[in-house]
């Protein structure tokens, strides 16, 4: 990609993208993620049986938003 055409998208990306900080806004999404992340690894962890159920449940709570899309929008 030419250099020229660089400059023209990071222009066009700012100007669609000034009414929020992108680094901020990344930040607190991460935090919040983050968090969620610790609060479902520990509900699997605690609910878990056996070393590979507990394993499963460290994936589940790697994708938590999945599940939480999923039954959001099936009800």
């Amino acid at each position: 990609m030419p250099k020229r055409d660089r400059n023209r998208y990071r222009e066009e990306w700012k100007h669609d993208h000034e009414h929020c900080h992108y680094r901020h806004c990344r930040k607190m999404g991460g935090g919040i993620y983050g968090l969620g992340f610790i609060g479902a690894a520990i509900f699997y962890l605690q609910q878990s049986t056996s070393f590979w159920i507990g394993v499963l449940g460290i994936l589940k709570a790697l994708v938590w938003p999945a599940f939480v899309v999923y039954h959001l929008l099936g009800l």
